[in-house]
């Protein structure tokens, strides 16, 4: 079955979501999900968006706290862009029906995180993801050039080079292969425009409190196409994810902390003075190698976050979704601190981006968690990333809109999808074996705290097992479960050898080999540069 649209955008939360809301009065959309529509690491975001909004607040302080939060390993012209155009994408979500909290006074009620230096922080209460999600849902379902394809998996792109079987100076991208999951047909989506919103990687790692659908698919896809990928090692660890042997990586936002939360060992003592000036609001790198530090010192399974000094109202005032989370599992954060454990959530790096969103394949974009765009550097700080979605969203449809018909998606010579001999497997437990020891072998090696012996290990492992996937994978018929294993083992040695390369410790990346940061040798990016055609990675598979 082949599709042909002017956009298709992969990927539903904030940033795919913005960016078809922002082209769809001008042509057809094809908005491709995994899952349903509103299943997505936006509708999951507590904390808020961080822009300037108060008097006392400046744009030029809020890019002083990001730079400072990415180890000045952040682009300033980029921070800049995302920061001055903050106000109006505040105002574009309002447009769109996000209703964020408001004080007494009936002003904005803005929260305050780790890394910033003023209250910059929009909120609905504490599930701002959830609002922001559920208006923009709304919103694209009501447009009638917007099409959605819910329970659809991307499986690879397609490009100039993959159709015409060489390498080309100007790759560009056609569209993609997407598997429908209830009927396992893979479908042939032609377009003009390419965008991947795809989100993170987190699912990469044992313990994560991102969405099960966060397996790295848009930087896999992207990276086997040709797009180049940068600074994969900086992985953020959220600190505080909640430790309970029934609770499935429930995080805690990083507001508690911003609204007096006090992290503690069993014993009660406070450490965070012990690691940084900011204490409790240090950036989140310091805190998560605080926390890890703190149990392998103590022998502890996790720490604690304290918030009961403040009234019960306020708590459940300001956190009634953590608060009656917690309460689900026993634990009455006003009375008692919650028991907390750092885990795997955003991933900084990603597809590489200019300040339009797009890749160096032409009309391929990548906006949100999926792009590593210049903002995060080597750490993101706190209620940037629903910033950055929105943002390069909108840059990315404006450069879109004025290409408009300078190809016809009408005539683009995009093959069927050829599955070749392949069969149904039996052997399924193979890709679920896989799955766990990838996931296992990253925690355990390729964590919060590395070394060059325990990544080459890593890099050992993760190489054997892509060899019998990529054996696998071209035997049997499609499944999203074996798509997503695919993706998760690229991603991996991504990140692996991209921690490699880098002989220093900076933001996210510490390593007890190269404990200091070097500056002199190692202030750039970490590129990869995107796969190139060949046999191995083709799209189409063949008879042969």
């Amino acid at each position: 079955m082949k599709i042909t649209t002017d956009f298709l955008v992969i990927g539903t939360g904030i940033a795919g979501l913005s960016y078809a809301l922002k082209v769809a009065d001008q042509g057809t959309v094809s908005l491709v999900t995994k899952r349903d529509i509103d299943i997505s690491a936006t509708q999951l975001a507590q904390g808020g968006i961080a822009t300037v909004f108060s008097a006392e607040d400046s744009f030029a302080t809020h890019a002083k706290d990001t730079m400072i939060a990415g180890a000045y390993l952040s682009d300033p012209e980029i921070v800049d862009l995302v920061v001055q155009a903050g106000p109006q994408a505040i105002h574009d979500l309002i447009h769109w029906g996000v209703k964020f909290s408001r004080n007494s006074d009936n002003l904005y009620d803005l929260t305050r995180e780790g890394g910033h230096s003023y209250r910059r922080i929009l909120h609905a209460k504490d599930a701002t993801g959830r609002e922001i999600e559920r208006a923009l849902v709304e919103a694209a379902l009501k447009h009638p050039n917007i099409s959605l394809y819910q329970h659809h998996i991307a499986v690879d792109l397609i490009t100039e080079n993959k159709v015409l079987q060489r390498n080309i100076d100007q790759n560009r991208c056609l569209g993609a292969y997407v598997l429908n999951k209830k009927s396992k047909e893979v479908m042939a989506f032609g377009a003009e425009f390419t965008v991947l919103a795809t989100g993170g990687a987190g699912k990469v790692y044992l313990f994560t409190c991102d969405p099960d659908i966060a397996t790295g698919d848009g930087v896999a896809i992207g990276w086997r196409a040709g797009a180049d990928v940068a600074n994969m090692e900086f992985m953020q660890f959220h600190p505080t994810t909640l430790y309970h042997p029934l609770a499935r990586s429930f995080l805690i936002s990083e507001a508690v902390r911003g609204e007096g939360g006090i992290l503690r060992r069993g014993d009660g003592y406070a450490f965070m003075p012990e690691y940084h000036e900011l204490k409790d609001l240090a950036p989140r790198d310091i805190v998560a190698r605080a926390i890890d530090s703190e149990m392998k010192k103590t022998g502890s399974d996790c720490v604690f976050l304290d918030i009961t000094h403040k009234d019960p109202d306020f708590i459940k005032d300001h956190f009634p979704m953590i608060n009656e989370t917690c309460l689900g599992f026993g634990i009455d954060m006003t009375k008692e601190p919650i028991p907390v454990v750092p885990a795997a959530h955003y991933l900084c790096g990603g597809l590489r981006s200019d300040k339009n969103g797009e890749t160096n394949i032409h009309n391929l974009f990548a906006i949100g968690e999926v792009a590593c765009t210049g903002l995060h550097g080597a750490n993101r700080l706190a209620s940037n990333s629903l910033l950055e979605g929105i943002v390069f969203a909108k840059k990315a449809a404006e450069i879109s809109l004025s290409r408009l018909g300078e190809h016809n998606p009408k005539d683009l010579t995009v093959p069927s999808w050829d599955c070749g001999k392949a069969t149904d497997s039996d052997e399924e437990v193979i890709v679920a074996h896989n799955w766990e020891e990838i996931r296992r072998c990253m925690w355990n090696y390729v964590g919060i705290v590395r070394s060059d012996k325990r990544l080459q290990r890593a890099m050992n492992r993760i190489l054997m097992i892509q060899k019998e996937i990529d054996e696998y994978y071209w035997d049997f018929l499609l499944t999203s479960d074996l798509i997503e294993l695919r993706n998760i083992t690229t991603v991996a040695r991504l990140i692996i050898q991209s921690a490699l390369s880098r002989h220093e410790s900076r933001g996210l990346h510490y390593t007890i080999d190269y404990p200091d940061r070097d500056n002199e040798n190692f202030q750039h990016d970490t590129l990869i540069p995107g796969a190139q055609f060949s046999g191995k990675n083709r799209l189409v598979r063949t008879n042969d």
